[in-house]
């Protein structure tokens, strides 16, 4: 296996020292989120200006919150940028964050992702030519003329983060890969993740495994074993607060992680949220304590995955903190 990292760290300019970093410790790939107050894009436009092999990414940007059109004129521009590193990573947040941040519309939003992924695929073909027509469900465009000089490649990689089963088959279906959520343990990605993707593949006419899983590893390594795996419960306390998440801890038969994750919500308290996560989860999730104890735990999602994205946590840990985990993650599995 060969990781990825998530940029994680506050703000961009961070951001782009920490991708330096990861290429020349020899990690595979550096990816961005977006949140309320963080543009995926902007980062990995100066990254990919200061880096030279490694490949970059969104994990995820927002499908919803823009246009196709605008997504993928993004993608081909970073794309141009790296000469040919970008992959285009997808999720559909929530319907609470859709419509109270962004204002914008939470409908069907599986079937929506589907023909989302269907109409940049369309863009991507349609790059060299005179012109783009779509008709879908969601989505009727029409661009009289529709070119992309200087490409360096066909078609930028597409992603789509999935936690549920609508979602997953929705990846399966058209999705080069499905990036898993931190939060989704070892065992579901095996006996839930894994075989509806295949499954999709199979119904949608492609070749077993043209959907790779590319999951979130939640990573938190300190000198200190009980702050590391404490820092850990942080971080998936505070995810269990989100009802869509709540499928997993009931596949466990842990329905009252959930419960006591969502009282703790009512007047944030994490430590509540953290208290309530069980050492059996945080080791199906994650990779969390001495430098000693992580080196080896990565082996256990070699059968899922050939490059777990690697994410430190960051609820409710001071920045120094966060700082020592990233640098203890590079230092232990950069080459």
């Amino acid at each position: 296996m060969r990781p990825g990292l998530i940029l994680v760290g506050g703000t961009t300019r961070p951001q782009v020292e920490l991708a330096q970093r990861a290429e020349s410790h020899g990690f595979a790939s550096v990816w961005t989120a977006e949140f309320f107050n963080q543009h995926p894009f902007v980062a990995l436009a100066a990254i990919a200006q200061v880096t030279d092999r490694i490949q970059l990414g969104t994990g995820i940007a927002n499908a919803f919150t823009r246009s196709p059109v605008v997504h993928a004129t993004a993608a081909l521009d970073l794309d141009e940028l790296s000469d040919g590193r970008m992959n285009l990573g997808l999720g559909s947040g929530t319907s609470r964050m859709m419509k109270e941040w962004y204002g914008v519309s939470f409908e069907k939003p599986a079937a929506r992702m589907t023909e989302f992924v269907r109409v940049l695929n369309a863009l991507f073909e349609a790059q060299s030519g005179l012109g783009f027509k779509f008709s879908g469900d969601f989505y009727d465009l029409s661009i009289p003329v529709f070119t992309r000089p200087g490409a360096p490649r066909p078609r930028v990689p597409l992603y789509v983060a999935a936690v549920n089963p609508l979602m997953i088959r929705a990846a399966g279906t058209v999705a080069d890969g499905m990036i898993g959520h931190p939060i989704a343990t070892r065992r579901w990605h095996r006996e839930r993740t894994l075989p509806a993707l295949r499954e999709a593949e199979q119904k949608a006419g492609r070749p077993e495994g043209s959907c790779r899983l590319v999951p979130y590893l939640l990573t938190s390594i300190q000198e200190d074993r009980d702050l590391a795996r404490r820092d850990a419960r942080n971080q998936i306390g505070f995810y269990y607060t989100v009802s869509v998440y709540r499928t997993i801890l009931e596949f466990h038969g842990m329905p009252e992680v959930a419960d006591a994750c969502r009282k703790a919500l009512a007047t944030f308290d994490i430590r509540a949220m953290a208290e309530a996560i069980p050492d059996s989860l945080v080791d199906e999730i994650a990779i969390a304590g001495t430098p000693d104890e992580a080196r080896d735990r990565l082996e256990q999602w070699s059968d899922l995955t050939d490059e777990p994205l690697l994410y430190a946590p960051s609820v409710g840990i001071p920045p120094e903190r966060i700082r020592a985990n990233l640098d203890a993650i590079l230092d232990l599995w950069g080459s």
